[in-house]
């Protein structure tokens, strides 16, 4: 494991990626519907309420038909309203992610990762790939029977966004971070999906020793298969980026390359998440911005992107207007966690760390 510094700078640099997954997760859950909020029905929401450049929560809608687009939990995640961070499955996952190294420690197995979810996490706050392997568990399944009986959202972003503890606890260890999110991603998602699991883990562990995002990049994508779409798709952006195209640009060819997958398929998502890295440049706020902005699946791309830049930046960097709403409170569905402290969340992430060294 590569040396990531004193302790206190690892515990503000996790305490960074907690924070900003949840309020990458606040900023873009509004917006989380991808064949509704296109990126151009984003851009003009931001431009009428005069929200450009974004640089904060979304503001509130302003018309009758704006509020009706919005998701229902935007009474909790705009300007002004937000005491505590929603409930989400961005967040939920992370906090199960906590519990399980707890429970199971890093020799974890697939089954126990399932075992959790039926003890922890009620069937109703799952959804595509992990309600039908939540199912195939009920059903008497095991894995990998539980990825692939019956469940057409194998690739969906799914299991990506289980993977931010598993970066985490293993700071400036992206294949060890890659490896404990495989296992994890094999419960429900086979090929693409379980890459975008241990791509997104890697990059979140080397996050803390990289010296800038690009380096955390180039090395999360050594993690997985060099011939992969979601590989292919990651590079593709890196060499638009490189060639001094505009982000706007960006994304239009990568719509264009990625047309038919549908908004919450893992691919996509990458390219936008990707670019929202790549052009925000390591600034917390930049970064959030851009990646909601890009649409697709708003909420998660923007905790993924969060987390990252939340860890690059530390705790103590990210912007006030960003953290003190949060009020240091998570609301989730995980049974036992609701009303959890952000704080207590990322003081018991490094302690797993410490366990593990």
């Amino acid at each position: 494991m590569t040396p990531v510094g004193t302790e206190p700078e690892l515990a503000d640099r996790v305490l960074g990626g907690w924070l900003g997954r949840i309020a990458g997760n606040m900023l873009g859950k509004p917006v989380e519907q991808g064949e509704v909020w296109t990126r151009e029905r984003i851009e003009s929401y931001l431009r009428r309420t005069g929200a450009l450049p974004l640089t904060d929560y979304l503001p509130e809608p302003p018309t009758e038909e704006d509020r009706l687009r919005l998701r229902p939990e935007w009474r909790q995640c705009v300007r002004g309203r937000i005491h505590g961070s929603c409930r989400d499955d961005d967040v939920d996952y992370a906090i199960l992610g906590l519990d399980l190294l707890e429970t199971h420690g890093f020799g974890f197995s697939t089954e126990q990762v399932g075992d959790l979810w039926l003890l922890r996490l009620p069937y109703l706050q799952t959804f595509t790939a992990e309600r039908a392997a939540y199912r195939n568990l009920a059903n008497g399944l095991k894995p990998p029977l539980t990825a692939t009986y019956d469940n057409p959202y194998q690739e969906w972003i799914g299991a990506l966004i289980r993977a931010d503890v598993y970066g985490w606890t293993c700071p400036g260890a992206p294949r060890r971070a890659a490896d404990l999110a495989r296992r994890d991603a094999v419960l429900s998602h086979t090929g693409n999906g379980v890459y975008g699991a241990m791509w997104a883990a890697a990059l979140i562990a080397a996050a803390f020793t990289a010296p800038t995002v690009r380096d955390a990049l180039d090395e999360a994508l050594a993690v997985v298969p060099a011939s992969s779409r979601l590989a292919r798709t990651v590079r593709r952006v890196s060499a638009l980026h490189d060639t001094g195209l505009a982000w706007e640009d960006t994304l239009t060819t990568m719509a264009g390359e990625t047309a038919g997958l549908g908004w919450i398929h893992t691919v996509p998502n990458v390219a936008v998440l990707t670019a929202g890295l790549l052009y925000g440049d390591g600034d917390f706020t930049r970064t959030l911005a851009l990646t909601v902005r890009g649409g697709l699946d708003t909420d998660s791309n923007g905790a993924t992107a969060g987390s990252v830049a939340g860890v690059l930046s530390g705790a103590r960097a990210i912007p006030d207007r960003w953290t003190e709403p949060l009020e240091d409170t998570v609301h989730s569905a995980v049974f036992g966690f609701d009303g959890v402290r952000i704080s207590e969340l990322a003081e018991r992430t490094v302690r797993l760390v410490a366990t593990k060294v």
